[in-house]
């Protein structure tokens, strides 16, 4: 860092980031680089049927095989249940206990029925081949037809019909006589394809007794461990004192770790049983098909409008396949709450009726995913807006204009105050770049050549910053939302900072020293992060949602602000002036108006006087430089927004859909870090365009999933990801401490409506609208080549 730059505050600029160093040069610590001695290895057998009753297990082969140490099934561990809750009646929500280890039934492919040890990981593995598993086969629940039949067969025997969850949270008084008189009513069936997270690093734990310090360290790649620690204490009835919960580097996330899994509690239980370390690493095939998988909704629609295209009411009947289990500590309401609570967006709805269901099938149990339903309700409103703007005869992006929101705080029809955004700048600043660039005028001119070019749009927001109130709100038993930040300066003068988020990959040893040390006037080099340490962290509710800024950086500005009054009370007991003459700039503590040596004093200074020399502090002033705060959002939360446009083409040949052009306009408030909210940008858009057009877990007739191996499931890569034009809009959150609003899922919220709305643009010709992702080449060839009528 030049002394010229030195001076500049370093919130807002693209510094280096501090983990690139260690990561690229292959310094990273992930779990399956834990090596410890005497360590041993897990696999677990796992259910080769999707619904059936466990009449017999045999392990007595599993414990002959070579190099098998042990096996253990649900009896022989005594592990208790794992089970989310809702604070809703049984109307509303039925609880279903997740066992660590199947007992009695098993509910899916893939679900663990017992944990085999072995000397090496090929040992485990071997000994999973000697189970004797004979089932008595139920009748596989696959969807939501089967599920919701009046004599569906039932999942667990106490959610009748196979609902987990069944909310209408909103439902305005006369909303039938608004579409009975409404100009025009338009209606959509839109359906999402099951997904696959698909972090890099698979999911895994290393657990192992310490008896110096009389506590279970689990080491794993988690985006919540206090949660997991948590968990662990009540599953292995511990003292939670009796559990620390530690996260090396993790390679992705993206909402599949931020539950509590069943392998990570298992694996503790058998090195507490056996005294010796255990570490299970989960391989691909499982992560592929047994691993927490997302999305697969369905939502029928409708909304009315009045003769300009304005909005007048929004009906919607939303139905989620959460699989097997809820998730813990979101449950099943995760996703149909989600989505009910938030749908109608960015736009002004006068009215509004939902209704939110999850139902439970024999699949793998979902986690939140990149986005939380707001891919898929983004998708069903924009789909809306396209099909009035057709139907009217309007541009699709001035039936938009005519209805986002520009007056802000807004509250809408549906009980949330949206702080000020930039809704309707986004949209027209997207429009502009796509026409200026000149695809207008492609797509025309494509069409006089018999190609098939559109252009579409999705305008939406991201709620982040979801507080404990927000949360509350859902009747969440486990209310996630503030967060502590401790930030210590030592007798040297440097700084280490905790914070309860969980980096997965976003940067957050770089943006959070950036935060403290703009409010010390440090050197960012001399500033240190610590997160994923039940031991070392307060307390933390992990990073999902967008928090980790918002929330999590939020509390440590506080907490480097404090730690910085503290400073400049020392300093000014010194100089025998007012704490608010001093100021922290440029690595110095400083007297305001001074100009000597003797009105300038370096930190380790200050720090030796907290420290080393007590006698002279006031008496008001405590030794030591340490602060701490909190930080919860009271609110409604933070709304980041943004635009995407998309130019596809279709190949008439082949059905495959080439995207020409990616165009995203978003305003996240303050951007801590530029070059990071870029990545997450890239990165989101990267995901949301492979549940628009490629990612999809599916079953055959007897729910076996189809993905087993990236031979069946097909992720895209660089060669179909396009480059994408990012463009930054600023508007400040009143309501963080950073200003900074959050960017993690805003990428993949709008990426599905925007490439699916380009792709129905260039089907305009064929008269076929397509509501389903991931949108097939054989899909779009079909619509492309229609076979002749008979």
């Amino acid at each position: 860092m030049t002394r010229q730059e030195r001076g500049r505050p370093l919130v807002g600029r693209s510094v280096p980031r501090r983990e690139d160093r260690r990561l690229v040069s292959g310094r990273g610590r992930f779990v399956d680089d834990i090596a410890l001695p005497g360590m041993l290895h897990a696999q677990f057998v796992r259910s080769t049927v999707a619904h059936g009753e466990i009449m017999s297990m045999d392990l007595s082969a599993v414990r002959r095989v070579p190099g098998v140490v042990a096996a253990f099934a649900a009896d022989d561990l005594a592990i208790a249940d794992i089970t989310a809750q809702l604070g809703r009646p049984r109307s509303q929500f039925v609880p279903t206990a997740m066992p660590v280890l199947a007992r009695d039934k098993v509910r899916y492919v893939g679900e663990p029925l017992a944990i085999v040890v072995g000397l090496d990981a090929y040992a485990a593995e071997d000994g999973l081949e000697a189970a004797h598993v004979e089932y008595a086969p139920l009748p596989p629940v696959l969807g939501e037809e089967t599920a919701l039949a009046d004599d569906a067969v039932l999942v667990h025997d106490e959610a009748a019909r196979n609902t987990l969850v069944d909310v209408s949270l909103f439902a305005t008084d006369g909303i039938d006589d608004i579409f009975d008189a409404a100009h025009r009513v338009v209606e959509v069936d839109v359906t999402t394809g099951r997904q696959n997270a698909l972090p890099l690093e698979t999911r895994g734990a290393v657990a192992h007794w310490d008896d110096r310090e009389e506590q279970l360290l689990l080491q794993t790649c988690t985006q919540v461990p206090h949660q997991v620690r948590t968990v662990a204490s009540r599953c292995l009835r511990l003292d939670e004192r009796a559990v620390r919960v530690v996260v090396p580097d993790m390679g992705g996330g993206f909402g599949q770790k931020c539950v509590v899994g069943r392998e990570e509690i298992a694996a503790a239980a058998a090195a507490l049983r056996l005294g010796r370390p255990v570490k299970w690493i989960e391989d691909r095939k499982d992560a592929l098909s047994a691993s927490f998988l997302a999305r697969e909704q369905h939502y029928r629609a409708r909304a009315a409008f009045d003769t300009d295209g304005r909005i007048l009411a929004l009906d919607a009947d939303v139905v989620c396949d959460m699989g097997a289990y809820s998730c813990y500590p979101f449950t099943a309401g995760i996703e149909p709450l989600m989505a009910s609570a938030e749908m109608p967006g960015v736009y002004k709805v006068p009215a509004y009726r939902v209704r939110g269901r999850a139902i439970t099938t024999n699949k793998a149990p979902t986690a939140p995913y990149r986005g939380v339903s707001r891919p898929q309700y983004v998708m069903v409103v924009e789909r809306l807006f396209e099909r009035a703007a057709r139907e009217l005869g309007l541009d699709p992006v001035e039936i938009r204009r005519r209805n986002v929101i520009t007056d802000f705080p807004y509250t809408g029809v549906n009980d949330i105050t949206y702080d000020p955004g930039s809704y309707l700048e986004s949209l027209n600043l997207c429009e502009r770049v796509v026409r200026d660039e000149g695809w207008y005028d492609t797509r025309t001119a494509a069409a006089a050549e018999g190609r098939h070019i559109g252009i579409g749009y999705a305008c939406f927001s991201e709620r982040t910053g979801y507080g404990s109130s927000a949360f509350a709100q859902r009747k969440m038993q486990v209310v996630p939302g503030f967060d502590i930040s401790e930030v210590r300066m030592d007798t040297s003068g440097a700084v280490t900072v905790t914070t309860g988020t969980m980096s997965h990959g976003q940067s957050h040893e770089t943006t959070m020293a950036q935060i403290v040390a703009d409010a010390l006037g440090l050197d960012i080099a001399r500033v240190r992060l610590h997160q994923g340490d039940t031991d070392r962290v307060t307390y933390g509710w992990g990073t999902f949602a967008s928090r980790s800024i918002t929330v999590g950086g939020s509390a440590v500005r506080l907490a480097a602000e404090r730690l910085g009054d503290k400073l400049r009370a020392i300093a000014a007991a010194l100089w025998d002036t007012e704490p608010e003459q001093v100021e922290l700039a440029g690595g110095q503590v400083r007297r305001q108006g001074g100009d000597g040596a003797h009105d300038v004093l370096t930190h380790q200074e200050i720090a030796d006087v907290a420290y080393l020399r007590a006698d002279l502090l006031p008496k008001d002033i405590e030794p030591g430089l340490t602060a701490t705060a909190t930080f919860d959002v009271f609110n409604d939360g933070t709304f980041s927004n943004a635009t995407h446009g998309v130019v596809v083409e279709l190949h008439q040949g082949t059905g495959q859909v080439e995207i020409l052009r990616y165009v995203c306009v978003e305003d996240c408030g303050v951007a801590i870090h530029p070059q990071v909210v870029e990545g997450q940008c890239r990165g989101g858009i990267a995901q949301g365009i492979a549940g628009a057009l490629y990612e999809e877990v599916t079953y055959d007739a007897v729910g076996e999933p189809s993905a087993t191996s990236f031979m069946d499931y097909k992720v895209p890569t660089a060669q179909e990801i396009p480059e994408v034009s990012i463009h930054h809009l600023e508007t400040p959150c009143a309501f963080t401490a950073t200003g900074a609003k959050g960017a993690g899922e805003g990428g993949t919220i709008g990426a599905p409506a925007a490439v699916l709305n380009a792709v129905n643009d260039a089907l305009r010709p064929t008269g076929t609208e397509l509501d389903h992702t991931p949108i097939t080449p054989q899909t779009v060839h079909r619509a492309l080549n229609p076979e002749p009528a008979p």
